[in-house]
């Protein structure tokens, strides 16, 4: 049997790990661990496959403990001098993003 290469173990990684995120995103009003679980499943196989997560996928769970997000919930968005600030409510950490204005040419 053929190894897949590079290219075609990244495409099934990605779709791996979108259907990760939508499976956490439906599962966390019922059971909050699980959807935690498969945010860090979805981060091994993009550690595995060498992928960089999109950057929405990215705001979805926390950078310092890698719990799924759902805003009003277990996070606070709030947007102060040009940055948005993401709050954890779980483990009292925020994660600040500039908001860049459009280049004018």
């Amino acid at each position: 049997m053929k190894r897949p290469n590079k290219q075609e173990q990244q495409k099934i990684a990605r779709e791996r790990i979108k259907i990760l995120f939508k499976n956490a995103e439906t599962v966390f009003p019922k059971n909050p661990v699980r959807a935690n679980r498969y945010i860090e499943l979805a981060r091994k196989v993009a550690m595995k496959a060498n992928l960089r997560l999109t950057k929405t996928q990215r705001r979805k769970f926390c950078t310092h403990c890698y719990t799924y997000l759902q805003t009003g919930v277990n996070a606070r968005i709030r947007t102060r001098d040009k940055k948005l600030i993401i709050y954890c409510l779980s483990c009292k950490k925020y994660t600040r993003i500039p908001l860049s204005s459009p280049k004018t040419k």
